[in-house]
């Protein structure tokens, strides 16, 4: 008797990235609890329609990002994800302090680590994580004492 093999079912840090790699907001939003709270480094973002909003403006910035996970452990109702993220900045960028870097046409390639709680099979929280002096370095920036990226 051969061994009977059964795909597992996505789960929602599963759609959100394949959601986040097409660029579809209304699916991104169908991962998402409609209380959800997702913290990044440039914005904590709570329910839905703040959360679309940091999606819409990483896209607008980076608009032909594209994730690959590069692992990816579930305990529970706990899941982390590494990622990496590749993608050309072409449009504004919301950095440190409200700055918003305009497009400077660089390839940037950061990796990430995405913790999600899960809540009847939605994301009831989102914690991002990446190395902002990476992001910043690889779009030219340096960090001035004030704590403002300015151009190098």
């Amino acid at each position: 008797m051969g061994e009977q093999e059964t795909a597992a079912r996505p789960d929602a840090a599963d759609r959100l990235f394949e959601a986040i790699n097409a660029h579809d907001l209304d699916a991104v939003m169908r991962c998402y609890t409609p209380q959800a709270v997702a913290v990044t480094p440039e914005i904590v973002a709570e329910g839905r329609e703040q959360i679309a909003s940091y999606h819409a403006h990483m896209w607008q910035g980076f608009p032909g990002v594209k994730m690959a996970v590069m692992g990816k452990a579930v305990c529970g109702d706990l899941i982390v994800i590494e990622a990496l993220g590749a993608a050309t900045h072409s449009g504004p960028y919301l950095g440190l302090n409200g700055y918003v870097l305009q497009a400077t046409g660089r390839r940037v390639s950061i990796r990430s680590c995405w913790v999600f709680t899960i809540e009847d099979d939605l994301i009831a929280s989102e914690r991002l994580y990446y190395d902002q002096l990476q992001i910043f370095t690889q779009l030219g920036l340096t960090l001035s004492d004030g704590g403002g990226p300015f151009p190098s």
